[in-house]
């Protein structure tokens, strides 16, 4: 499925777009001719986003919702029903990482990460997959991560949820072969953007190694508008990590003892 030149009616709707990707991606969909409606906690950010992009010719919309609440991502999709605003394309990119020894991670930080990374986007998924169904044309993409595939020390949840994205979309997009809709994964490396920062400030979280390698988040806003043009089931951004499953497939041993190296010996208890 490839969608046609004319894509101006296309409504985009971008979770965790007040800042990083999400807020990259919404700019560079907007100025192909997508409708964006941008969904994040953060609504000062949201609102002057919008401005920036109807200043730039674009149609944008915000809406605060905390994510990780099931009864605000109900509400959120009636909203967009009741308005006429229910997406073609969800692009499930909300999302945050922790990273150090997991038995110092707090509960709450993780019951945070399950609901965000996890929990909303199989709800979402849900909520808006029967619309899609019904009008004939949809496109759902999660943003997930190498670390799906790669398992590193220090992220053992957040890549346990990346995992997740790849089983998720894997199923859902063999269940819809031969329907209007389609669902992708597209398995980032490191990136530019708070995410970062993010994972610093949870109590107990450290500084990513990956940080050092990250690149910029207009990279993966070029990356998703390929995607929605072209839909496959898995995009690699940027590209040559294809090569990422390969390392934990053949070289596993040897990442099993530098890992504990990068992240640092566990404190013993007294």
């Amino acid at each position: 499925m490839t969608i046609t030149n004319n894509n101006s009616t296309n409504i985009v709707l971008i979770t965790g777009a007040s800042s990083g990707i999400g807020a990259k991606t919404a700019e560079f969909l907007a100025s192909k001719g997508f409708t964006v409606l941008l969904v994040a906690r953060r609504k000062e950010k949201l609102s002057a986003l919008v401005e920036t992009i109807r200043q730039q010719g674009g149609k944008a919309y915000f809406f605060e919702a905390d994510l990780s609440i099931e009864q605000a991502r109900i509400d959120l999709i009636e909203r967009l029903r009741k308005e006429d605003l229910m997406p073609d394309i969800l692009i499930n990119n909300a999302g945050f990482g922790w990273y150090g020894h997991y038995e110092t991670m707090t509960w709450q930080t993780g019951r945070d990460l399950i609901a965000i990374n996890i929990e909303a986007v199989a709800h979402l998924s849900h909520l808006v997959l029967p619309g899609m169904l019904h009008r004939g044309f949809g496109h759902i993409i999660n943003i997930g991560s190498v670390a799906g595939k790669l398992p590193e020390q220090g992220i053992a949840l957040y890549s346990s949820s990346k995992a997740f994205l790849d089983a998720f979309t894997t199923s859902l997009y063999r269940e819809l072969r031969g329907s209007p809709v389609t669902v992708s994964v597209a398995r980032l490396g490191p990136i530019k953007t708070e995410f970062f920062d993010a994972a610093r400030s949870h109590k107990n979280g450290g500084n990513v190694p990956a940080e050092k390698m990250a690149i910029p988040a207009e990279v993966v806003a070029r990356g998703i508008h390929r995607l929605i043009r072209h839909p496959r089931k898995v995009v690699y951004i940027p590209w040559y990590l294809f090569i990422s499953p390969l390392l934990e497939t053949f070289f596993s041993g040897i990442l099993d003892l530098v890992g504990p190296l990068l992240l640092g010996k566990k404190k013993t208890q007294s």
